[in-house]
């Protein structure tokens, strides 16, 4: 797909600032993981909220990591030129997708067939 400046320094923009974001909220979730490490659960009640908030952090920070691959990932293609590309089957990524999701790197009929695991997704497999 070829974007045009003004809509290539508007995506390099939004992905920075979801960068940005993703790597606060990470680095968030790991500071309080440490606080929560250090705090003592005395008895059953304060242990399962303990249990919990542990999960809860391992939770948001692994998806704040797959989801900052993905936003770099991003904008890794908008520098070599292929971003807005599906990776699977190369066909254009339709603008709203790309406007609500700019990190996506499938169009929508791949992202489907992978969500049914009609096809595996190749930002799995490694």
């Amino acid at each position: 797909m070829s974007i045009n400046a003004q809509s290539k320094r508007r995506y390099t923009e939004r992905l920075l600032q979801q960068k940005r974001s993703l790597e606060h909220s990470t680095l968030n979730a790991v500071e309080q993981g440490r606080e929560a490490i250090a705090e003592d659960a005395q008895d059953a009640a304060d242990q399962a909220v303990f249990s919990y908030q542990k999960e809860f952090l391992f939770t948001r920070g692994t998806h704040d990591h797959g989801q900052l691959a993905l936003v770099k990932g991003a904008l890794q293609r908008l520098k070599e030129g292929g971003f807005g590309e599906c990776a699977v089957c190369g066909t254009q990524i339709g603008a709203k997708r790309l406007e609500a999701l700019p990190w996506t790197p499938y169009c929508i009929d791949c992202q489907e067939k992978i969500e049914r695991g009609e096809i595996e997704d190749p930002g799995r497999a490694a």
